[in-house]
Parts: C-alpha cells; sequence; structure tokens
C-alpha cells in the first residue's frame, strides 16, 4: 500500500514522503495511529493544503521531546529481580516495568516510546533507547539484579556473574587438603587417632 507519512518514521521517511509498506503495517499501525494516510488523490490534497499545520505541530512536539530529553539523558533504573544461579529472570523484564521505574524518578514516558527489541531475560547493565519523538531519542541504563547489593557492584563496573564463577570454583579447590592421606578424609582423623588411644590405654 501506498501511503503518506504525516511525521518521520525510522526506516521509512520523512513527513510528506510517499512510500509503499505492507498492508497490515498500514492498517494497524500507522493509519490507525494517525502517522500516515492513503496515498490517493484527494489525501494528496488535504496534506498539502494541511502541510504547514502539520510540519509546525511536529515541530512544536520535537521542542517539547528535547525539553524532556535533557533530564531523561543517562538516567540509570535499578530493577530487583529472582534470578537463578546462572542469571536468568524468573520472568523479563518488559517496556511496562521500565515506564514504571521511569515514572518513579519522576519521568514520564509511555510504553510505546520504549524501543526494547527483545524483553530483558537476564541480570547486568543494558542499555535502552527512548524515543520521545520520532527524531528524538535518549538512552537510559538498566540495571537489573538480585538484590541492591549486586547493583551496586554491577553500576561500578563489576561482572556479577564472572565473580560468582570464580568464587564457586574458589570453593571446590577449598575443600582439598593437600596434607590429607589418600583415601582419608581430614576431619576424621582426630577422631580415629583418639580412638587407638584409648584403645591402646585400654
Amino acid at each position: 500500500m501506498d501511503i503518506i507519512l504525516l511525521e518521520r518514521i525510522e526506516k521509512l521517511g520523512q513527513i510528506g514522503d510517499v512510500v509503499k509498506v505492507k498492508n497490515g503495517y498500514a492498517r494497524n499501525f500507522l493509519l490507525p495511529r494517525g502517522k500516515a494516510l492513503r496515498a490517493n488523490e484527494a489525501n494528496r490534497k488535504v496534506f498539502e493544503a494541511n502541510r504547514a499545520k502539520i510540519e509546525a505541530d511536529n515541530a512544536a512536539r520535537k521542542a517539547v521531546a528535547e525539553k524532556d530529553s535533557q533530564g531523561l539523558e543517562g538516567v540509570s533504573v535499578q530493577l530487583i529481580r529472582q534470578a537463578s544461579n546462572a542469571g536468568a529472570l524468573y520472568g523479563s523484564v518488559s517496556a511496562r516495568d521500565l515506564v514504571e521505574a521511569l515514572e518513579a524518578q519522576g519521568h514520564k514516558v509511555t510504553r510505546g516510546q520504549i524501543v526494547l527489541d527483545r524483553p530483558i531475560k537476564s541480570i547486568g547493565l543494558q542499555e535502552v533507547r527512548v524515543a520521545l519523538h520520532p527524531e528524538v531519542s535518549v538512552t537510559i541504563k538498566v540495571n537489573v539484579a538480585r538484590s541492591p547489593e549486586e547493583a551496586e557492584m554491577q553500576a561500578q563496573g563489576v561482572d556479577v556473574m564472572a565473580e560468582m564463577f570464580e568464587k564457586e570454583t574458589a570453593g571446590f579447590t577449598e575443600e582439598y587438603d593437600a596434607n590429607a592421606e589418600p583415601g582419608t578424609i581430614a576431619s576424621e582423623e582426630p577422631a580415629a587417632e583418639a580412638a587407638e588411644e584409648a584403645e591402646a590405654e585400654g
């Protein structure tokens, strides 16, 4: 379907461009959200008659978005979630979770403005884009951890999963006693010696 864009659409074009898109994309997204018009003669005339107003409205929205972006660029949100030992979350972090976390810090954004290619499914630091306007976007940092302490470590640049893996492998080596005789268990030796001494005395 050929459409006339009423705002800039990433990877499609600018205001006033006539572009070809899939019918479903036009019917389900662009047309109902007022982002485009069907490219027929009547709509071309309507667009040209209103072009100045459409561009002025867009410029006004862009100015507001640019103002809002100043307080949002580089903001960090912290989300505490349950996760497995491998760092996989029990349930993922969605755009809605990020909207709520940002609102808790006084930033007003909508789910549609969060550009999340796929839900976040593991602990760690992630960068997420927030598109405040088709021509204005900022990047926020998302710190997903199992505890506030872990989040603090990640914020300081510590790779929590790597640290945990090192601790686990260190834990296995600590149980090895270099002085133990082959086939004996270190913790039982004092008890065995005491039993032998008691036998000798008896």
